[in-house]
């Protein structure tokens, strides 16, 4: 069955494609939005990241058969300036951000990314990179693991799930994602386990980002990105969960909206931003997608456009 990625027409509708532009997808993975791209470029070139080689691998035939005008690059995307700059491309037309895990990597249960497929602790996008999700369980210090789950997974027993973890590698290491669903489990009251939703979801979010840097890479990307556009560029970004979103819509607003003043006072000018927004509120999957993707549910779309009439 074809993957098709998640908000696809409204963030293809958003980026407004230009035959003749540059484009970056920061988050190439299986090519469903780079594909819609490079079929809208004639002259223009389309620079696709990836940390994950396999997606490079699997996608590439995807896009050649479409075109020869992109390039894939494996690297984490917050090297996006010195990646084009090695490439001399200078401002761009547009920049995609389809975030978090992809859903073939999510359902390849070997990677270690799921609490539903028992596999050895990994989630690595980069399989070159030394940090694991083992080397986050069995390494890090009680006091980091409770960090790490209250700032990435907003997990209310972050301390006693760190606990938890210790004391259970005291014994053995904590080698599987199903060991580590059962030591979380242990960790949570009864009232807690009863309720909808998995329990260990939140723990493996704040591991997963842990390892892969994923809010570190988003914060640095989004000003490289807001620099690199054109006037009259475009970023569109989707996020999954609040973290992002949040990180995300604080970029745009400080890029686009003008600090509040007091309008008795005279108005110096200084007000006015480079940069506009696209969406004053997230779009979200409609009710078709919505039945016929699980993962869109959480789905937030959010665009900026820079200001066309900025000289270069």
């Amino acid at each position: 069955m074809e993957h098709k990625s998640v908000l696809l027409d409204e963030t293809i509708d958003l980026l407004d494609v230009k035959p003749d532009g540059i484009y970056v997808d920061c988050t190439l993975g299986r090519g469903g939005h780079s594909s819609e791209i490079l079929r809208r470029l004639k002259t223009g070139h389309l620079y696709a990241f990836d940390m994950d080689q396999k997606a490079i691998d699997e996608s590439t035939p995807r896009l050649e058969a479409i075109s020869d005008r992109f390039t894939c690059i494996h690297a984490p995307f917050d090297e996006l300036d010195s990646v084009l700059d090695s490439f001399g491309v200078g401002k761009v037309d547009g920049i995609l951000m389809d975030l978090g895990v992809s859903s073939p990597q999510f359902d390849d249960g070997a990677r270690g990314f799921s609490y539903r497929e028992d596999a050895r602790l990994d989630m690595r996008m980069d399989q070159d990179q030394a940090l694991s999700a083992w080397d986050v369980v069995n390494a890090y210090t009680q006091e980091d693991l409770t960090r790490i789950l209250k700032l990435y997974g907003e997990e209310p027993f972050a301390g006693e799930i760190a606990a938890a973890i210790v004391r259970a590698r005291q014994t053995a290491p904590v080698d599987t994602t199903f060991q580590l669903t059962d030591v979380i489990r242990q960790a949570l009251p009864q009232a807690v386990l009863r309720k909808k939703g998995h329990p260990a979801k939140r723990t493996f979010q704040a591991i997963r980002i842990e390892v892969n840097r994923e809010l570190a890479q988003l914060e640095s990307v989004l000003q490289q990105g807001l620099d690199r556009l054109k006037p009259g560029g475009r970023m569109a970004v989707i996020t999954f969960h609040s973290l992002e979103d949040r990180l995300v819509k604080n970029a745009f607003k400080e890029a686009a909206v003008p600090p509040r003043t007091d309008r008795r006072l005279p108005q110096t000018g200084e007000e006015k931003r480079q940069y506009r927004l696209l969406t004053r509120k997230p779009v979200t999957a409609d009710l078709q997608e919505l039945q016929d993707n699980n993962r869109a549910h959480s789905a937030k779309l959010r665009g900026i456009e820079r200001n066309g009439e900025e000289s270069e």
